[in-house]
């Protein structure tokens, strides 16, 4: 689209100040004026994707329904903005060097020394652009990963001097920096901000908007101090306080005047308000609940949140969709045995299990299961959550003592989780899984179909092992229904207990299809269920 627009916003002083949330916000209110929007996230570290990092490392994959694995910045515009996102959203350093030495081994180059500059930057604003070409935005926003000054942000940084240079006032930059509270000055700082902005200069580029992040509002004085030394208006040094969720910013910074900033200095008519109607319906409903439910998350990565950004985002949507509060407690699987599950989960209304890879914690995993099966007490199982689902009932319910998945024992006699067969001649880990959306039919009577209410669903993937179908009739006479299948490879993709007031594990992840507009229907049926088992009216 020849009139796009480009924002690009990005971040100095220090990370994890709120870049995404910022981007996602300022996108939901351009969406509010009637603009179509789209978020990309360009990420300096040389992997590939985030699909082989440590969750400890880098928090989620998020996984698109093309079956990207990126950052999970992109959980947050999906989440704010209700428009999915594909390979295209999320771009790293890695992929881009990847790119640019394969043209040059094919002789795309003919025999001219490659370059950062023009060839590294060249490819970086050809995956800029190619957004507008995959759909008909008004604004594409571009956060860059990382804070101003890293060695691997140069060549972005440089990319949007460039840009800037080539598109004039097609192109805004916003900057996110920390004024920080000095509380033995008992005031803050702009010093830090000053130097953020300097450093951006220093390589070329004049923000025409500071963003900037705070404990405490930010007053005239401060704010004119930072225009003075920043090179912009009063108007646009923009106050992000800290907001008691992530779903107030896009209100404070409509108060902020954000998008009107951007509108302006972009050229582009301010034609109609902000409707922000359905957004703050939301949040009354969030901040206002009637009820509300304990839910224990079990997992192996519960010491870093944003390990479950998704699923805790689920929950948010979930209880304000049934105005319920959910207080999940967070449970490290390998805390896990026999002998304490029930203090572990004493109290909880719901359990899930969460998804993952590897041995670690997994006995843990399967104790808490047994004891939600028994004791009645309404669970979701996600990915491997399904499948130690699967191993539990398979152990304690058919007496099959050595069930297991061959991704933990190769040698199992009962092994009811195995490798895919399209998996199995796979050698690398990267990019090579089970990824992105695929169908599945559900069956008639069952709680899933109460929860759909419809035969054919699509949802998001990202596994390479899956239940075993050589032991589907067993299973089935014991109890366990299969209530989701594959149409095409006939793979299990739901599984639930009969007799069980409720009991659903589910292959692939729901929680990357909720949104604040779309909160997922098994997440809203699951935190239904928890009430019912004894939540409290407030």
């Amino acid at each position: 689209m020849p009139n796009t627009k480009y924002i690009f916003v990005t971040g100095g002083v220090t990370s994890s100040l709120g870049k995404g949330i910022i981007s996602a916000s300022l996108a939901k209110l351009l969406q509010a004026r009637g603009y179509s929007v789209t978020i990309q996230k360009l990420d300096p570290y040389i992997n590939i994707d985030p699909g082989t990092l440590n969750p400890y490392e880098h928090g989620e994959c998020y996984v698109t329904d093309d079956g990207a694995e990126t950052d999970l910045d992109l959980g947050h515009y999906e989440r704010f903005s209700n428009v999915p996102t594909s390979q295209a959203n999320n771009v790293t350093t890695g992929r881009i060097y990847q790119s640019v030495i394969e043209k040059e081994r094919r002789g795309d180059y003919l025999g001219t020394t490659v370059q950062v500059i023009p060839h590294i930057t060249d490819e970086i604003k050809y995956r800029i652009k190619l957004l507008s070409q995959k759909g008909n935005y008004d604004f594409i926003i571009t956060e860059i990963g990382g804070t101003v000054g890293d060695i691997e942000s140069l060549p972005y940084i440089e990319t949007v001097r460039q840009m800037r240079w080539e598109l004039g006032n097609r192109c805004a930059v916003i900057h996110l920096t920390l004024v920080p509270f000095l509380a033995a000055a008992g005031e803050l700082k702009t010093k830090p901000t000053q130097h953020s902005v300097k450093m951006l200069l220093e390589q070329g580029v004049q923000p025409d908007i500071i963003v900037c992040r705070a404990e405490r509002s930010i007053n005239e004085q401060l704010r004119s101090k930072i225009a003075l030394f920043c090179n912009v208006s009063p108007e646009a040094v923009i106050e992000s306080i800290d907001a008691p969720s992530i779903y107030d910013v896009p209100i404070l910074m409509l108060h902020e005047g954000l998008d009107l900033q951007v509108l302006r200095r972009l050229n582009m008519p301010v034609e109609r308000a902000a409707d922000l109607s359905g957004w703050e319906e939301f949040l009354y409903k969030l901040k206002h609940p009637k009820c509300e439910v304990t839910i224990g998350l079990v997992g192996k990565y519960v010491e870093l949140k944003d390990s479950y950004k998704s699923i805790i985002e689920s929950f948010v949507h979930a209880g304000t969709a049934n105005q319920c509060k959910v207080n999940l407690r967070m449970i490290h699987s390998e805390e896990i045995t026999h002998e304490n599950v029930a203090q572990k989960l004493k109290g909880l209304n719901g359990v899930l299990v969460a998804p993952g890879f590897g041995s670690r914690g997994i006995e843990g995993k399967i104790e808490a299961i047994r004891f939600v099966r028994e004791n009645s007490i309404p669970f979701l199982g996600i990915c491997l959550g399904m499948q130690c689902a699967v191993i539990e009932f398979s152990r304690n319910v058919l007496g099959h003592g050595d069930a297991n998945s061959t991704e933990f024992d190769k040698k199992s006699s009962f092994p009811v989780i195995d490798i895919m067969e399209q998996q199995k001649k796979i050698a690398g880990l990267g990019g090579t899984m089970r990824l992105g959306a695929y169908p599945c039919r559900i069956e008639v009577d069952t709680k899933a179909r109460e929860v759909y209410q419809t035969e054919l669903i699509l949802e998001r993937h990202r596994h390479r092992y899956e239940f075993n179908n050589k032991f589907m009739e067993e299973c089935q006479s014991a109890g366990m229904t299969f209530s989701g299948i594959n149409p095409k490879e006939n793979l299990v993709e739901i599984i639930e207990l009969a007799g069980h007031p409720w009991f659903v594990g589910v292959q692939f992840h729901p929680e990357y299809r909720s949104t604040v507009a779309n909160p997922h229907p098994l997440f809203i049926a699951f935190v239904k269920a928890a009430y019912e088992n004894g939540g409290r009216l407030l």
